[in-house]
Formats: structure tokens, sequence, C-alpha cells
């Protein structure tokens, strides 16, 4: 097998790179309310988790997931998100990457975690909430949300952030079971199934 990429690929990382953004994007919208900005973090890869199980499917090279998972932390980056996300998409796509090669490409076990350890990559989101706290309340001031920021604050104390991530990955492993309910046939096909 040619371990190249190749433009069929490439293609491929686009198509579902932008549906998974678009995705993202309308799912969004539900963070202008505090407490729905902090349940993104297990909706995401619920939700997210049927297009990249698909994704999985045409994925047989290695790569593949990491450049996905870097559009992906890019486009999060210019859509407003800081750059956290392109740090944690470059590590858990990687990581995702590996466990998929682990198992050929084919093997269903490898295909549900590396689909759980990739959606860790939303908690890159979040990090400017716990890393950068008086900067992120002053950047919601300047645009006259300080209100907003201190629901946030409020409702994240510290030792959220690592259960921000757990939850990631448990949503990570329900978005891949729903995905590989709802492409069965996609799945029997690529001999995932």
């Amino acid at each position: 097998m040619d371990n190249k990429l190749k433009g069929k690929d490439l293609i491929n990382i686009g198509i579902f790179a932008a549906i998974y953004f678009v995705i993202n994007m309308v799912l969004s919208f539900m963070g202008f309310v505090p407490i729905l900005l902090l349940l993104m973090v297990v909706i995401t890869p619920i939700v997210g988790g049927t297009p990249f199980m698909l994704f999985l499917t045409k994925v047989k090279k290695f790569g593949m997931i990491t450049i996905f998972a870097t559009i992906i932390g890019l486009l999060m980056m210019l859509g407003g998100m800081g750059f956290y996300a392109i740090f944690t998409s470059l590590i858990f796509g990687l990581a995702a990457d590996f466990i998929a090669k682990s198992g050929n490409y084919g093997s269903k076990s490898k295909t549900f975690i590396a689909t759980a350890v990739y959606s860790c990559w939303v908690w890159g989101n979040y990090l400017p909430i716990f890393i950068g706290r008086e900067a992120y309340v002053a950047q919601y001031a300047e645009k006259g949300m300080e209100e907003y920021a201190n629901t946030m604050m409020s409702i994240t104390p510290m030792w959220l952030c690592p259960l921000m991530l757990v939850a990631a990955f448990v949503a990570g492993l329900i978005g891949a079971f729903i995905g590989k309910a709802l492409l069965k046939k996609h799945f029997e096909r690529a001999g995932i199934a």
C-alpha cells in the first residue's frame, strides 16, 4: 500500500474538516449562554463523532488525522477561540493518528479510541478560562460583556479543568458509538464494522 498522501486524500481531509468546522460553528452559538458554553465540551464530541467516524472510513494513511486536526485548530483560532486549540488539536490529532495506524485503520476498538482521543482537542477552547483568567475577563470587559465573563469565572473553578478533559474523552466515546450506529453500512464497506 502506498503511504504517501495523494490528492484524493487531501480532498477528503478538506471536505470532512469543512463539515466538522461548520457543525462546530453552528453549535458554538449555544455558547452565548455561559452554562451551555461549558456543555460544549460534551456536545461537540457527541455531535462531531458522526462526521469524524465517517472521515475515519476514508483514512488509510498516516498523517490524514493530524492534518485534519491542524486545520480544525487553525479554523478555531481564526474563529476567535484562541490559540490553545491549535496545540490541543495537533497533540490529540497526532495521538489519534498513531492509534488508528496501530489498528491498520480497520480496527473497530482502535477507531473508537482514536475518536475519543481526538475529541479531546475541544478542551483547548477552554484553557484561556483557566490559564489566563484575568485576561479572559479583561477581553470580555472591553466588549462590554463583563457580566458574561464574571459568570464564566464563577462557574469554572480550577478543579473543573481536568474534569472537562475527561468529559471530552467520554463524550468522544459516546459520539463514536452513535456515529458507528448511524454509519454502520459505511463501516461494513470499509471493513471496520
